[in-house]
Formats: C-alpha cells, structure tokens, sequence
C-alpha cells in the first residue's frame, strides 16, 4: 500500500510532470504525446494493464487494489487544450 511518505517523496516529481504537461500543449484532442507520456508514466510505476487504441489518444489503465471489499474508484483526465476560434 501506498504510504502518506511516498507520496511526500514523489510530490516535486509530480509537479514537474504537470509542468511539462502544461508547457507541451496540443489542441483538440490530438495529444499523442502527451498520451504517450502518461502511457510511459503507468508502467513506470508498475501498472501492466494499459490499453491505448480504443481511440486514437485515450488510455485505459486497470490499476489492482488488495483485493478487499469496499468503495472503488475511477479517476479520470483530460490533458487537451482549445484553439481559440
């Protein structure tokens, strides 16, 4: 399990992440870079079930819990930016 500390330790990494997000911006819905970056993200952290395809840029990813009952979870994002008409 993922402890309060560990997340403390990778918090200026994670700022860093959102930083580069930011700075590297693609308009409506063209992110393949960005999909690509947080594709490479999930199985830097050991996440097996990543499935890109479904359309061009969105992941799926199957993150396992401990196997106990109880609530479940579904964060979801998006990283695009709008093109000013």
């Amino acid at each position: 399990m993922v402890s309060i500390e560990n997340l403390r330790g990778i918090q200026g990494k994670a700022t860093a992440w959102r930083r580069h997000l930011c700075k590297n911006s693609e308009l409506d819905y063209r992110v393949l870079d960005k999909a690509g970056f947080v594709t490479e993200k999930l199985a830097s952290f050991g996440i097996n079930h990543v499935e890109r395809g479904i359309t061009e840029t969105r992941i799926v990813a199957l993150i396992l819990g401990e196997g106990r009952d109880g609530p479940t979870t579904g964060p979801r994002a998006d990283v695009d930016a709008r093109a000013n008409a």
